[in-house]
């Protein structure tokens, strides 16, 4: 008998073509995806360096980790902002108005300050973004502008000597507060001394440590709240007739109304830079470092200003709140209408209640 011929049916094999070409598109996406994962879970890029070890649950920050890449980020920044000083090339340029009419100016000691302290926190914890962890910055990053600074995974002795275990938060509670240059009006002044550069994290909006570096002292005060810090509280403060560092820019009416609260022999300190007058309420050892026994503002303030130093004055028992008494949270919006009243050993709710006048100033 001769072989039967087997006929195929065209629709068959479109329908066995199909088939196939839809079981390599899922083994070939599932490659895809394990490559992706990779990557989006912290793994290492080609060329790049690995991340932060994530807990078991990848969901945790070790906050001694993030003191430590803070502190390099703030020096870091600083040296920027000293190099472009020193080369008396500011290129400066106004981002617009304050909402009291001055300028509010931008150089490339901000950008180039800002652009080193971003990526090295976001290289150290590339998975900022998975965790939800948020990295406020006043100067608007480019992504053209994006480069991987390392760090070296190494904890200064300094900091575990105050902190000797890891201090592990979710990190979807982690809001990291960046200001790459503080007191840009007076560094455009070249009146070096106000100037800072700080970070602050805070934690379900509670700021928890923060650094203010001074690029041109090199001097950094870093703390952590209920765990450590390098910088202290001074032995004695003058509750009575104090002297209260205010603003240079945005003194409002504080200068009047505090001489009426405390009497003429009130001291008032103008200074720039929030940075520098929460370092005035501390035992800095820096000579061009001025003292205060308080620290008052009356107008709009941004967070990233006061995030780092809320944190100092928090671990050394001091405290910072709107000049109502309010204590001040670092998520949401990036400003505080409120005014500001800070202090340490001191009786802050006395203070407060001190200077009702001023907390209506704050709110025009």
């Amino acid at each position: 008998m001769a072989p039967m011929g087997i006929r195929l049916s065209p629709l068959g094999v479109a329908v066995f073509c199909l088939l196939g070409l839809g079981v390599l598109y899922h083994l070939y996406s599932g490659f895809l995806a394990g490559r992706f994962s990779l990557f989006g879970l912290g793994g290492e890029p080609s060329g790049g360096a690995a991340g932060p070890a994530a807990s078991a649950d990848g969901g945790t920050v070790d906050l001694r980790e993030m003191l430590a890449v803070s502190v390099l980020a703030a020096v870091r920044g600083g040296d920027e902002v000293r190099r472009v000083r020193e080369s008396n090339v500011l290129h400066e340029k106004s981002k617009g108005k304050t909402r009291e009419g001055a300028d509010d100016k931008m150089t490339s000691g901000d950008v180039l300050s800002n652009r080193k302290m971003f990526y090295l926190l976001k290289t150290a914890f590339p998975n900022v973004q998975l965790f939800l962890m948020q990295i406020n910055t006043e100067e608007h990053v480019d992504a053209t502008d994006q480069e991987v600074i390392l760090w070296d995974r190494k904890i200064p002795e300094d900091i575990l000597k105050e902190i000797a275990t890891p201090q592990e938060v979710p990190a979807e509670s982690v809001t990291v507060w960046i200001d790459p240059l503080d007191a840009t009006q007076e560094y455009t002044e070249d009146l070096r001394k106000y100037v800072t550069t700080m970070v602050c994290v805070a934690v379900n909006g509670k700021p928890v440590l923060g650094v203010i570096h001074k690029p041109f002292s090199e001097y950094t005060a870093w703390a952590m709240v209920d765990h450590g810090s390098n910088v202290k509280a001074r032995a004695s403060y003058n509750e009575k007739t104090p002297r209260i560092v205010v603003s240079r820019s945005h003194s409002g009416m504080v200068k009047q109304v505090a001489l009426q609260t405390f009497g003429n022999q009130t001291t008032i300190i103008p200074a720039g830079g929030a940075g520098y007058k929460v370092l005035a309420l501390l035992d800095v050892p820096d000579k061009s470092q001025e003292k205060a026994d308080l620290y008052i503002h009356v107008t709009y303030i941004k967070k990233w200003d006061i995030c780092a130093g809320n944190a100092i004055l928090k671990a050394l028992g001091g405290h910072m709140t709107t000049l109502s008494g309010e204590e001040i949270s670092y998520t949401g919006s990036d400003g505080i209408e409120g005014g500001l009243l800070a202090s340490i050993r001191m009786n802050h709710q006395a203070l407060v209640r001190k200077l009702p006048s001023l907390e209506k100033t704050g709110h025009k």
